[in-house]
């Protein structure tokens, strides 16, 4: 009789740590999902309250044949570009309802010209490089704001 005891410890052990590690993974299983869902009304929130987006001018139809030694980064400068309106249409959402009348000129727009001048000016720079550099592209740094 000694023997059987220990047995049915063992028997009893397994059961409820078998028991216990199905409601663990139903819990985390659940909690994933529950978490996913937060995810998605909070971004379809922020979706909804995004009305404004920065409309910037396309750079690469005012430029002039680029040459192929400097191809790889005026494209690279190119797709910064995209990049920084991206970043800036997303600082319009995280800060919807912040600052005075003059926020969005002084914290988005001003300081996403003065990132677009600098980017323009390198594109300019590369093609200068090897061919005739183009000016007048200064003019395509400014944005606006769409509503």
């Amino acid at each position: 009789m000694s023997r059987a005891l220990p047995k049915y410890n063992k028997r009893r052990v397994v059961m409820i740590g078998g028991a216990s590690a199905v409601v663990l993974s139903a819990a985390v299983i659940a909690g994933s999902a529950l978490a996913g869902e937060k995810h998605d009304n909070a971004q379809n929130a922020t979706t909804k309250a995004a009305a404004n987006t920065v409309n910037c001018p396309a750079v690469a139809p005012s430029l002039p044949a680029v040459p192929a030694s400097a191809k790889a980064e005026v494209d690279r400068n190119l797709a910064l570009l995209n990049t920084q309106i991206a970043e800036a249409n997303k600082r319009l959402v995280d800060t919807v309802g912040q600052g005075g009348p003059n926020f969005i000129q002084n914290a988005i727009l001003g300081p996403l010209k003065d990132k677009r001048v600098s980017t323009i000016d390198r594109i300019a720079i590369s093609i200068g490089r090897t061919a005739a550099k183009p000016t007048g592209l200064d003019t395509l740094a400014a944005c606006t704001l769409n509503k």
